[in-house]
C-alpha cells in the first residue's frame, strides 16, 4: 500500500506530518506536482514531476494507485475517481471521502461552481485551522494502524 499526495495545493504543514508517517510506518509516500517539489531525503519519500497541464496529476496519481492506497487531495472529482477504483481519499483538512459520502460532496461543489460561474462571490476556503490538522492526522493515524494489522495478518 502506498499514499499518494496531490501535491500541488497540499499545504506544507500536511506534507510535514507525511513524511514523519513516512519516516516511522516505513510506507511509500509520493508526492505528484506540475512542478518540482522538495522531498527529504528517504527511502520512504519520492516527488513526481509531471507536465504542466489540466489534471495532468490526477491522471498519473489514477494511472499509478492501486486498490487499497490512500490519496490525499482537496479535488472532489479526483477524490471520487479514488473512490471508484478501490482506493481511499482523504482532503488534507481531515475530511475522509467514502462511497457513502463523495456523491454530496460532488453535488456541492457543482452547485457552488454553478454560482460561481453566474457571478455570485461564494468565497473561498478558510484558513486552516489546528482542528483541521488532528483531523487529517487522526485520519491518517487509522489508515496507518489498519494497514500495520494488514500487514501483521498477511505475515
Amino acid at each position: 500500500m502506498a499514499i499518494w499526495v496531490d501535491a500541488d495545493a497540499c499545504p506544507k504543514v500536511i506534507k510535514e506530518i507525511l513524511f514523519r508517517a513516512a519516516e516511522r510506518t516505513s510506507v511509500m509516500v509520493t508526492l505528484v506536482a506540475n512542478r518540482l517539489l522538495y522531498t527529504p531525503p528517504s527511502p520512504y519519500i519520492s516527488a513526481l514531476q509531471v507536465v504542466d497541464g489540466f489534471d495532468v496529476a490526477d491522471s498519473e496519481i489514477l494511472r499509478r494507485m492501486e486498490v487499497g492506497d490512500l490519496v490525499i487531495t482537496g479535488d472532489i472529482p479526483l477524490a471520487a475517481e479514488v473512490i471508484a477504483k478501490g482506493g481511499h481519499a482523504l482532503d488534507p483538512r481531515g475530511e475522509l471521502h467514502s462511497a457513502d459520502t463523495i456523491q454530496a460532496r460532488l453535488t456541492m461543489r457543482d452547485f457552488m461552481e454553478t454560482l460561481r460561474a453566474s457571478g455570485v462571490e461564494t468565497g473561498g476556503p478558510s484558513a486552516m485551522t489546528q482542528r483541521d490538522r488532528q483531523l487529517f492526522a487522526k485520519h491518517l493515524d487509522h489508515y496507518l494502524l489498519n494497514l500495520a494489522k494488514l500487514n501483521q495478518k498477511a505475515e
